[in-house]
Formats: C-alpha cells, structure tokens, sequence
C-alpha cells in the first residue's frame, strides 16, 4: 500500500556465553561458592562496571542481588533498567552467564535489526565482565579432591592405604596424637605415637600392639601425611599431614560436635544457645506455613 513500509525490530535480545566443566560436581560445588562469596554484585556500584554504565540516584530500577532456587539448582540474577543478566549450573554440565536486553534503550541503542552487532557486543561484554568480577577465596574444587581421595582409600605403587573418614573415631584420636606438640618439633616412634594414640582411645598402651600401630602408621604415610625420617625408625608430619589434622580435629571438636549437641532434640530447651533459639524459630516458621498450607486447602 501506497505511504506504508516496514522494518525489522528487536524487541528482545539475549546473549550467552556457557563455559563447559570438567566434572558436574565440580561445577556445582563451584557455583554455590560464587554466589556464596558474590551476593553484592547486584548493588549499584558492582552493576555499572557490569553493564558499563554510569549508575546513580535518577537510574531506573531495583539495583539487588536475587538467588532463585529452582529445584536443587540455584541462579543469580542482576538487574539493569529493565535488562538482567543471569547466571546458573546449566545440566549440570556447565556454567552459564547470560544477558537478556529487553529494551535497547537501556543502553542507548536502537531497535532496529541493524543495531544487533552493537547489541551483541554489549551482551558479551557484560557476560565477560560479570566472570571478571566475581572472585571466590579459595579453589573449592581442589579442597574437595583434598577432602575426597582422604575419605576414600588410596593406592600408592601396588600398596593400598585404608580411608581417613573425617568422623571416625580412630581417626580422629590417631589425628590429634599426631598434633601433639613434641611430635611436631621432633617426630615420634612407632612406641611414641601407640602410647600417645590409646589414651585418646581410652586403653591402655598395652592393649595396642605394634602391629597395628604399625598398620596405621602405614596408612598416614601413604595419604602422604607423615614420612619416614631417612635412615631412622622415626617419622615426622608432612606439611600437609600438620595442616590435614589440625582441620580435622579442630573442625570436629569445636564446630561439629558442639553444633550438633545445641540443636539435638536431647538438648535442654532451656538452653541459651542462638543456633538452637535459630533453628528452633525455623522450625516454628515452617511448621506454621505448613498448618496455613493445610487450612488453605
């Protein structure tokens, strides 16, 4: 018709970038420490070096970091204007960032089909910017290898050294004997560490013998946790076997064990304790919805 034309238009662009993982655990256990660690992105100052616009009092918007959970899978979410960026474990086989322009605007752009390009690179320059921004303190992929090949049992030249699991009681007396201070400045004998060892147990010296010292012994030096003194019937702790026990001892005795008497169902309800208080008001608060979910129905 006469006076009329058209034109293409973009009404929605999204841009990803999806960076494939070695393993899905380990892609989980490192997206849950992003957003761990991450939890401010969304706020103003994190958004314009994002997005790499100025943002102040007059920008439109709600500058907030959102975590959504969609069955066992969380995804962080930022907002621009009227754009976001999202990020997720996408099948548990990757990490994906993605950015949705749901105006052209928001970025002085357009909408006409030939602003695409300009679109694009914005979109993938967020996205790369996003992953340069966010940092996480520590490799928890490599901490939970550390944590692993020790809770499952090991095999050294056709040699096979039996699990170190964290909550076995030998375990941990075997861990805190290693720990005691005269071992660390001038290691210990099969004798020295057997006398140490049962008193952590709750025996007698002689009711160990060396033969099972012996094993165990076996068993920290292949884990890598202590070696051999050169030319000596005596061992000493690796830097990894002082760094390994200190943890698990430490971590045991005054995070797990204290944390679990407070929020027994044995624990007196009297107790003064804010975890217990904490999670007994979770627990109110569920219960409650669960009642009003009920009654609802």
């Amino acid at each position: 018709m006469a006076g009329y034309r058209y034109a293409l238009s973009i009404l929605q662009a999204e841009f990803a970038l999806t960076q494939v993982l070695d393993r899905p655990v380990t892609g989980r256990i490192f997206f849950e420490q992003v957003i761990r660690e991450n939890l401010d992105i969304g706020r103003p100052g994190q958004v314009q070096l994002i997005f790499g616009r100025r943002v102040n009092r007059r920008t439109p918007g709600r500058f907030r970091t959102r975590v959504i959970t969609e069955g066992v899978t969380p995804s962080l979410h930022v907002d621009y204007k009227r754009s976001r960026i999202k990020q997720y474990h996408k099948e548990d086989q990757a990490l994906r960032t993605e950015t949705t322009i749901n105006d052209t605007r928001d970025f002085g752009v357009g909408r006409l089909l030939r602003n695409l390009p300009e679109l694009r690179r914005i979109g993938f320059t967020a996205n790369r910017r996003m992953l340069e921004i966010e940092q996480i303190s520590h490799d928890c992929a490599l901490g939970e290898d550390v944590f692993q090949d020790l809770q499952r049992p090991r095999h050294v030249d056709g040699q096979r050294a039996p699990a170190l699991r964290f909550a076995d009681p030998n375990v941990q007396a075997l861990l805190n004997a290693l720990v005691m201070f005269v071992f660390i400045a001038r290691g210990f004998t099969n004798q020295d560490l057997r006398q140490a060892y049962a008193v952590l147990l709750g025996l007698r010296p002689g009711e160990i013998d060396p033969g099972r010292m012996s094993y165990e012994l076996r068993r920290l030096r292949l884990h890598g946790l202590i070696e051999r003194v050169p030319k000596t019937h005596r061992y000493r702790l690796t830097n990894l076997g002082l760094q390994t026990a200190l943890f698990y001892t430490r971590v045991y005795s005054r995070i797990l064990r204290p944390g679990l008497a407070l929020v027994s169902p044995q624990a007196p309800a009297e107790s003064p304790a804010s975890l217990q208080r904490s999670f007994r008001t979770a627990e109110q608060a569920v219960n409650t919805w669960c009642d009003q979910v009920k009654i609802a129905a």
